[in-house]
């Protein structure tokens, strides 16, 4: 069963998924050695070409390795010389880097750990090159970032590709501060081929709302602000309400980087907006965290909460969705990928991975209340891969991702209707 092809993608990057797009892309490597033949190859690529550019590669999936581990600093440093480069996790929220780049962050031998972060360490205490949350975002934004002409074909690229999937209707759950006048000029320029609804981060906005007459047009909108609660399961940094089967040290449970009270206030700050909030939460604790905050600020009726990802859900927090009008905002897609991760850090918890039947039988109502995304470019944006996941609950013949694999928490299938209902606006 395929619907018309007017769909809504409720998790994008617009402007990473076209940059990534023309990035050295590393999903289809199975080992560190393959891994760091094609980053060297890269590099004597660059070289020929008398590129100054940092080499930065995307879409690593080290979970699914044959050897399922890093590429450490010092074999980076090999693969790339003096050039700055770092290689990304799929989930945005882990990289390895290699001397250069973590000397252009600032971090050195003996540096702390910085708040919200991890850096990875040997038995010696010498850095690895392995940078989580903070660490990472603070890596990746030590490379230049794009001129604004560039950023516009990024862009451009994005939302081509993204219509050509069928979406009428995207989500950006990261927007820059530089991206709605272009999203603007792009719609003036009849350029623009779908609805757009904005999410920058919370702390950026209220300046992008008090310019919202500059740039405000139909189907352009400010829908909501960002926060982001906990990390991500390959990272073994999304916060968990036990302890993982093999967790990083002095993390037992994951990373907490919101408290309750503190996305209860990001909740108010939005409402004064006039806008929801997104909150980024995969792991149990931090969904209870989010709920928390939505029961103590709960009034029926401002523009609500949404929880992006849900990844894992509490028995005890299902029902609490549809009582505070709390919205799912799932990327069931993320399954075909996360499968390793999960039964290797997780294998006490797998019936609690994306629990939609659960969800919508406790009152969340396929595309409106319950809504597909793919987070891309985390992984690509194809709906078809998030129908598959939702109902077959595994890798299927021809699936991406990887191997064909046992279903996970199976009676927490949905049909198709329901699956392809999640992706329709409404």
């Amino acid at each position: 069963m395929t619907p018309a092809r007017t769909l809504r993608e409720a998790h994008v990057h617009l402007a990473w998924h076209g940059r990534a797009l023309g990035m050295l892309r590393l999903g289809s490597t199975r080992s560190p050695r393959e891994c760091l033949d094609l980053v060297a190859a890269e590099s004597r690529r660059l070289d020929a070409v008398g590129a100054a550019d940092w080499l930065m590669g995307v879409q690593m999936r080290v979970e699914s390795w044959d050897e399922p581990r890093w590429p450490t600093r010092e074999e980076l440093d090999h693969a790339t010389g003096n050039r700055p480069a770092w290689l990304m996790s799929f989930d945005h929220h882990s990289l390895v880097a290699n001397s250069a780049a973590l000397l252009a962050a600032g971090f050195r031998e003996g540096s702390p750990d910085p708040d919200g972060g991890v850096l990875g360490r040997d038995d010696r205490g010498r850095l690895t090159g392995l940078c989580l949350e903070s660490a990472c975002r603070r890596v990746r934004e030590a490379a230049p970032e794009p001129p604004l002409a560039e950023s516009r074909t990024h862009v451009r690229a994005a939302l081509a590709d993204l219509a050509s999937h069928g979406f009428a209707e995207v989500h950006d759950l990261l927007t820059q501060s530089w991206l709605p006048p272009m999203l603007a000029d792009l719609h003036d320029a009849g350029e623009l081929p779908m609805r757009i609804s904005l999410f920058p981060l919370v702390e950026h906005a209220a300046q992008i709302a008090r310019e919202r007459s500059t740039w405000s047009r139909p189907g352009l909108e400010l829908a909501g602000g960002k926060v982001f609660v906990d990390g991500t399961l390959n990272a073994r940094t999304a916060w968990m309400l036990g302890p993982y089967a093999d967790p990083i040290p002095d993390h037992p449970c994951g990373t907490a980087l919101l408290s309750a009270d503190q996305i209860a206030a990001a909740i108010l700050h939005c409402r004064s907006l006039g806008i929801g909030l997104a909150a980024h939460a995969i792991g149990d604790a931090a969904v209870r965290a989010c709920l928390d905050a939505a029961e103590g600020t709960h009034d029926g009726q401002s523009p609500r909460l949404r929880i992006e990802h849900a990844e894992l859900v509490d028995e005890r927090d299902i029902p609490r969705f549809a009582s505070l009008g709390v919205a799912a905002s799932v990327q069931p897609c993320h399954l075909l990928y996360d499968i390793e991760a999960l039964t290797r850090w997780l294998p006490h918890r797998l019936d609690r991975v994306l629990p939609l039947r659960d969800l919508v039988q406790a009152g969340l109502v396929p595309g409106q209340s319950l809504l597909f995304g793919s987070d891309t470019p985390i992984v690509r944006p194809n709906p078809e891969d998030s129908i598959i996941a939702s109902v077959h609950r595994a890798r299927v013949p021809g699936s991406v991702g990887g191997p064909p694999c046992p279903p996970i928490a199976p009676e927490q299938a949905l049909n198709e209707r329901e699956a392809w209902a999640c992706f329709q606006p409404t």
